[in-house]
């Protein structure tokens, strides 16, 4: 997909941190991404996140889908699909909508499956919020 302008961020970009790397931070996309390394620290993306069996986060995720295969230790909240992986290793809580297990998944923690819920209670709260500062 080409740019129409330099302001414009191409939809299908793809980012891959590979085995091998490490990063203390945060990182913020746009686009899909690929873990495949290690990382310490938040990670949003507008996109799919997909961690590899070599993959390892520890810290909060909030993507719209996920596929893990490796580890996880901390929040994560998905949009759509969380689909973990035979292989994979989750250590803490998770908010999606739709949730795929295969067998030997490892998951401790809590799970909230209430999808469009907490999207429409965010939403009244924050109208009765308005209404008691407009009165």
């Amino acid at each position: 997909m080409a740019r129409v302008n330099d302001n414009e961020i191409q939809s299908n970009t793809i980012n891959i941190i590979g085995n091998g790397t490490s990063i203390i931070g945060d990182i913020q996309c746009e686009g899909d991404i690929r873990i495949d390394g290690n990382l310490k620290g938040t990670l949003i993306s507008k996109g799919r996140l997909v961690i590899g069996p070599t993959g390892l986060i520890n810290g909060e995720i909030s993507c719209r889908n996920a596929e893990i295969s490796g580890k996880v230790e901390g929040k994560i909240k998905v949009a759509e699909q969380l689909s973990l992986k035979a292989t994979s290793k989750i250590s803490g809580d998770i908010s999606t909508s739709k949730l795929a297990i295969e067998p030997n998944a490892l998951f401790t923690g809590t799970c909230n499956m209430s999808g469009n819920q907490i999207h429409n209670a965010t939403t009244k709260t924050q109208l009765i919020e308005q209404k008691e500062t407009v009165k």
